[in-house]
């Protein structure tokens, strides 16, 4: 009914960047907020940075000043850009959605969706 498409990530050196993409597609009535997560080996999946549909942004202190979320509404999609990269950025970085879908075409249903991450690994 709804999926989270990732994109965007790979092999960069110490200081480069990356942009990640994330675009959101299905039976989607309404999107509250959408964010970014990562997880790297070993370790428990964390919040990177969030982003309300106010445009009110969230970002964990590791990231701040270096990672940028931002979206785009009409497209269903989200950006995660990242400068100044370390090697302690390297991860497996998941979008998560919070949206209302349409159930069963009349139904409706608040739920956090997932996508299928996408590796960025940042060599040093």
């Amino acid at each position: 009914q709804v999926q989270l498409v990732e994109s965007g990530g790979g092999l960069v050196q110490a200081g480069g960047s990356l942009r990640l993409s994330c675009a959101a597609s299905g039976s989607i009535f309404n999107i509250h907020a959408m964010a970014w997560y990562r997880q790297a080996p070993g370790e428990q999946r964390e919040l990177v940075a969030a982003i309300t549909t106010g445009g009110t942004t969230t970002y964990a202190v590791p990231v701040r000043g270096r990672f940028t979320i931002s979206r785009d509404s009409a497209k269903n999609t989200v950006y995660l850009q990242m400068n100044s990269l370390k090697p302690e950025d390297t991860a497996v970085y998941y979008c998560k959605g919070y949206m209302t879908i349409v159930v069963n075409t009349t139904g409706l249903r608040a739920n956090d969706y997932w996508g299928q991450g996408t590796q960025v690994t940042v060599s040093s």
